[in-house]
């Protein structure tokens, strides 16, 4: 198809049709959809159809970019192929100069935990990836719960790391940080990877996706998922269609799923491609918190041996 031959509103249609049952989220009333005067015609039809579908401005923006790209790689326009090659969307290749250490490409069971003594509990259930997210504005206690938390996890073998507070993190030697999108303009990023720390980063849809990738993290965690009641999102939960497609795109690093996630949900979540599930209240909410841990990873492991 030549550019001359284009439909605009037939492309924004067909892509809509082709896509929306996978990747559409409940589009507000108010919404409006504003025009880029400027873009080509395939990237101005690609925007519209993926604002159409509920995606924020922002990944709309970095969609209608990369089907371009893919439009002049392959030579055609086709509303069916959804972007999913990490050169139509400007990463870099791998090996890169300046990533962070890396991290098992599986980190299974990912139990998100509110202090060292949680920490400790899961760990000693062989709980295999935790992360310390304690909530303190008392820069002493955080401090202390992240030091008993490093030195509750020792001769586990489970691999532990520190939400936001990545000073402390740095002081008490934890294998990792974690970090929200709103932590990386404060973070000394440089220092925790001089440090020999992991970095994980959460996102939340493309431009997020394309922020971490440029920091070339340890671990990308993509969410939420489904809806949760355990934090304020500024975004809505992305469904397991759009999951597959970032899962996709983000191939070449461990992949964390996160948001709303227990048991039932885990055979879907895990045929996305993510190597990896974090939970918070299928284990802390439970009756019998390391029965929970334990079904959840044989449940993984199988659904893993069976992927693989």
């Amino acid at each position: 198809m030549s550019y001359s031959d284009f439909n605009h509103a037939a492309a924004v249609q067909a892509i809509v049709s082709a896509h929306s049952q996978a990747m559409a989220l409940p589009l507000p009333a108010t919404v409006q959809i504003p025009w880029a005067v400027d873009a080509s015609v395939i990237q101005t039809a690609a925007r519209e159809a993926c604002l159409r579908m509920g995606f924020i401005a922002a990944d709309a923006e970095c969609l209608a970019r990369a089907w371009q790209q893919q439009v002049e790689r392959v030579g055609h326009f086709s509303p069916q192929d959804w972007p999913g090659e990490p050169d139509d969307f400007g990463m870099r290749s791998w090996p890169r100069q300046g990533s962070y250490l890396s991290c098992p490409k599986d980190l299974g069971l990912y139990a998100v935990l509110p202090d060292a003594a949680w920490v400790g509990r899961m760990a000693k259930a062989g709980v295999p990836t935790l992360q310390l997210r304690f909530k303190s504005r008392d820069a002493q206690a955080i401090e202390q719960e992240v030091q008993a938390a490093v030195a509750a996890v020792r001769g586990t073998g489970a691999l532990l790391f520190i939400n936001d507070h990545w000073q402390a993190a740095i002081r008490a030697g934890a294998y990792g940080v974690h970090l929200g999108q709103e932590d990386l303009d404060d973070a000394d990023l440089r220092a925790i990877r001089q440090a020999g720390l992991r970095l994980g980063l959460s996102t939340h849809g493309y431009s997020e996706l394309m922020r971490a990738d440029a920091l070339s993290p340890s671990y990308v965690a993509m969410g939420a998922v489904f809806p949760t009641t355990l934090k304020r999102m500024t975004t809505a939960p992305q469904g397991t269609g759009r999951l597959k497609a970032y899962a996709a795109l983000m191939r070449n690093y461990p992949l964390v799923a996160i948001g709303g996630i227990d048991a039932t949900s885990l055979p879907e979540l895990m045929a996305s491609g993510v190597g990896s599930v974090a939970v918070v209240r299928a284990i802390v909410a439970a009756d019998q918190p390391e029965t929970a841990a334990m079904h959840l990873m044989q449940q993984i492991k199988q659904l893993s041996g069976e992927r693989n």
